[in-house]
């Protein structure tokens, strides 16, 4: 299902905060003061966010954020399928479907706007595969980021 992260607004944080604590406590983990001011950080960006970004704002609420306070977070959200990080832009943004797997997701990514658009092709997917295994290559995971321009930057 498509899903646009440029149109954050109009997302139920506190909803997806609290489905996000459920989906860790099923996990057997916990989502720690610290992990959850890092996810609304995320939830509530407009773009994907860096790293330093995250920790610029977070440091407006813990003065004594480090790089690793934030990329242990991060790594925690990652593995609890909570975000993703965009490779190319080596940002983050909150994952649109929790219940699916993460190694099966393509990314569209407008270079005008920043918007980044959340899918799930199986047929990309099945594609990636079929032409692997041609090669005897075993992939772990198939995620695709196309860089372009997005429908209303294309209007303008």
């Amino acid at each position: 299902m498509p899903h646009d992260h440029a149109a954050h607004s109009e997302r139920d944080i506190p909803a997806l905060l609290a489905a996000a604590e459920q989906l860790c406590a099923k996990h057997g983990t916990q989502l720690t003061a610290l992990r959850r001011e890092v996810l609304e950080l995320i939830l509530h960006a407009e773009a994907p966010v860096t790293a330093y970004q995250l920790l610029d704002q977070l440091r407006e609420i813990r003065k004594s954020a480090v790089p690793p306070t934030v990329y242990r977070a991060l790594d925690f959200l990652l593995a609890n399928r909570l975000i993703h990080r965009i490779e190319r832009l080596n940002a983050f943004i909150p994952c649109a479907e929790t219940d699916h797997e993460h190694n099966d997701v393509q990314f569209l990514i407008c270079r005008k706007c920043g918007a980044v658009m959340e899918i799930e092709d199986h047929g990309i997917s099945t594609a990636l595969a079929k032409a692997a295994a041609a090669h005897g290559f075993h992939p772990a995971q198939a995620i695709v980021e196309l860089d372009g321009i997005c429908a209303a930057c294309a209007k303008d």
